[in-house]
């Protein structure tokens, strides 16, 4: 008897489980919420089975040697338009990599790049992006060593597409993943949601938004650097780029088996991008940062990892916007302005496309 009988086959391979519902990939599998997730729990884990891919960390983390870890992070930055309002596909590429390094408590030190040019782009916007990358490695201190470069046809691509991975050193002390969350602790972040989503949209023009709002795209390694000096009871750092807040603290309570309760009237936000959102009918939680993260500490130093973040360049909007819990384990619970209480699910499908 054929164990693998009921198990689809693709070109003769076996796969390791029964395909999803969806045959073909959507916009939606991109979007940093559940298809997204889908994807990777049904179809990448499964053959490519180690423990730092299964931490489901924004880096994986692996023993060089007794004494030196490693976090080890890849991203693809498709974003469109290639430049808007605070930032471009450069500086995109450079921080994406340096802040999903950062939030394992790694101090980001070499950098990679691939590049996918479309037929027929004009050099000087090249010049430009490579500048921009040039900028933002400086600001974070590190040093992009290797690269590669491919050409497609024309119409083939969005004139530019950039792959980035990232090396970083972590101090052997330092524990920090989306599974250390501890019922007690305390939800930061480190400035207001949204920005980065928003910035893009109006920059395509598509929805005839007109607004002066700015991408928040940073390096925040500086800042992760100087808030573990302070704490060594931070237990979980995460930027919420794709899929927002929302989905970042949803993946977080189910890596942790935790609740986290939030309270509306703390969260920071932009009243621009609130009223954005509102016109277009979006929740701001679930809009894509490039510059800010989440930090959940022990209640006893989190008014001092607070304080310190609010002198800080990129932490000068930070607030205390919820709390850890033991119920409802893997569940985001939302306080209402209005008193009541509603859960915040992770992102269903696609809301903004091609934003990071």
């Amino acid at each position: 008897m054929n164990n693998n009988q009921n198990l689809p086959e693709i070109n003769g391979i076996v796969c390791p489980v029964p395909l999803s519902h969806h045959t073909k990939i959507l916009m939606g599998h991109g979007s940093g919420g559940k298809m997204m997730n889908d994807l990777i729990k049904n179809i990448f884990l499964p053959p490519l089975n180690n423990p730092a891919l299964n931490a489901g960390d924004d880096a994986g983390v692996v023993e060089a040697t007794p004494s030196l870890r490693l976090a080890i992070s890849t991203d693809a930055h498709v974003v469109s338009p290639l430049f808007f309002p605070g930032g471009d596909i450069g500086k995109l590429a450079v921080c994406g990599t340096v802040n999903d390094i950062s939030m394992l408590g790694a101090e980001p030190k070499y950098l990679t790049a691939g590049f996918i040019l479309e037929e027929g782009l004009d050099i000087t916007i090249l010049e430009k992006v490579v500048q921009s990358m040039k900028y933002s490695a400086e600001e974070a201190g590190i040093e992009i060593v290797a690269g590669d470069t491919k050409v497609v046809q024309k119409n083939k691509a969005d004139g530019l597409y950039i792959t980035t991975a990232g090396v970083g050193l972590i101090n052997i002390d330092i524990v920090l993943g989306g599974a250390q969350a501890k019922p007690g602790d305390v939800v930061l972040i480190s400035g207001t949601t949204g920005d980065h989503g928003i910035a893009v949209l109006a920059a395509r023009g598509e929805l005839g938004l007109e607004t002066d709002i700015e991408s928040d795209i940073a390096p925040l390694n500086h800042l992760v650097r100087d808030v573990l000096t302070i704490s060594n009871e931070i237990h979980v750092l995460r930027d919420p780029t794709r899929g927002g807040v929302a989905s970042t603290l949803n993946e977080i309570a189910a890596q942790s088996g935790v609740g986290i309760i939030l309270n509306e009237d703390s969260i920071p936000i932009k009243p621009a991008v609130q009223a954005a959102c509102e016109i277009l009918g979006f929740d701001p939680l679930y809009v894509a940062n490039e510059g800010k993260m989440i930090v959940i500490v022990s209640k006893n130093d989190a008014k001092k990892v607070l304080a310190l973040m609010k002198t800080l360049r990129y932490g000068v909007d930070a607030a205390i916007i919820g709390k850890v819990t033991d119920t409802p384990p893997g569940r985001v619970l939302m306080k209402t302005s209005l008193g009541s209480t509603r859960v915040i699910d992770v992102l269903a499908g696609e809301m903004l496309p091609r934003i990071c």
